[in-house]
């Protein structure tokens, strides 16, 4: 079992890392499924664009896609992040670059757990369960 971050086409200096492989770790657990292998790729919204287009023909940019290989209950999957719209995110909704970072990054976690946002009623329980695992790193750190 693995977190593992991985720099595409862009240069993010993540720091506290192995925090974030904890608060990942703990996240899974705490929805009672096993962690696997999760890759986070972070990229410019220029590959993550192309990624869209190729396997979701989807021809609009996004913060985050995720994919899911998932097996039974172990959690497993590489998660796309676009930097840069993280961090034009960030501003959109006067947040740090860091909370944003973190909010997409569980929300991909949340998506490999399970968690969908297709609808509003989706939407509010995922936006809730980012809350409430944002606020276990908090105590976690």
């Amino acid at each position: 079992m693995a977190v593992l971050f991985f720099n595409e086409d862009t240069k993010l200096n993540l720091k506290g890392k192995r925090l974030l492989k904890k608060w990942i770790k703990e996240s899974v657990y705490n929805e009672e499924k096993t962690l696997g292998n999760i890759n986070f790729i972070f990229t410019s919204d220029k590959y993550l664009l192309e990624i869209n287009n190729k396997y979701l023909s989807h021809n609009y940019l996004t913060d985050i896609v995720t994919f899911d290989y998932c097996e039974n209950n172990i959690v497993n999957g590489d998660i796309y992040i676009s930097i840069e719209t993280v961090k034009n995110n960030s501003y959109r909704f006067n947040v740090t670059y860091l909370e944003e970072l973190r909010r997409v990054i569980i929300h991909g976690v949340l998506h490999l757990i399970g968690y969908s946002d297709s609808d509003e009623k989706e939407k509010k329980e995922m936006r809730e369960k980012e809350d409430f695992y944002l606020a276990l790193l908090k105590n976690l750190s």
